[in-house]
């Protein structure tokens, strides 16, 4: 009688292996990227995301509290995370004149191309005055792992981490579209990728962003919930 129970019991959970994996969820598997130092390099050259030293983008846009401006350096400065020689992204926001955030995104680029993001600096700042640093992770510590920012090949409805530190740094990515043509006041461009961004840690925020080839980076990001829209005003390549 017993056998018969075993029996039964393992194909009882055969069939709900069967069920789930045929309502098209995913079991709970660990994320946990394989990452070879030897596999990667601080020369960033995907084309929707080239960065050599020297590069700089200016952002402008208004939002429910003033007029932002965000101004991004490709500096020569290095960072060795989880062996991986990273670059310095170097983002500082200012709303209405005063620094917001000043935020050092490590970044390097694996041989297929892709973009990985391994550690972000950052200092939070209200009306001006330091607050905190919120949103801060370094992959390999605390159990906290690197994620894409970018991939080199953009399929439609494609998923992946950007960041992974577990309650603190979720950030998602989700590829819309691809071949979008995008006028902003400083030029049209073509053959852009458009993503949508997004975190479980703030359900709120929902961003569509878009990537072009001519840039070599971000030209527009859009605030769904918010209605609010930040362009490319400035790029500057050495």
């Amino acid at each position: 009688m017993r056998e018969i129970e075993t029996f039964t019991g393992l194909v009882s959970a055969l069939l709900v292996a069967i069920v789930c994996l045929s309502c098209g969820q995913q079991a709970a598997t660990p994320y946990a990227p394989a990452i070879d130092p030897a596999n990667f390099t601080p020369s960033i050259t995907n084309p929707y995301f080239s960065l050599p030293v020297g590069k700089t983008f200016t952002y402008e846009g208004r939002v429910k509290d003033g007029a932002e401006l965000v101004q991004i350096a490709i500096t020569d400065d290095t960072r060795t995370v989880m062996g991986v020689t990273t670059r310095l992204y170097h983002d500082q926001v200012w709303l209405n004149g005063k620094l917001h955030e000043d935020t050092r995104d490590w970044l390097a680029q694996s041989r297929q191309g892709d973009v990985w993001y391994f550690a972000e600096d950052v200092d939070n700042y209200e009306n001006g005055v330091f607050k905190d640093h919120g949103g801060s992770f370094t992959a390999g510590v605390d159990g906290a792992l690197p994620g894409i920012w970018i991939k080199a090949r953009q399929v439609v409805g494609d998923v992946y981490r950007q960041e992974y530190y577990r309650g603190r740094a979720e950030d998602m990515r989700r590829i819309v579209a691809v071949d979008q043509t995008v006028a902003t006041s400083l030029a049209t461009y073509r053959g852009c990728v458009k993503t949508y961004d997004w975190t479980p840690l703030e359900p709120s925020l929902k961003e569509q962003k878009f990537y072009c080839p001519q840039v070599g980076g971000e030209v527009v990001t859009e605030d769904l919930t918010a209605g609010e829209k930040l362009e490319l005003t400035s790029v500057v390549v050495p």
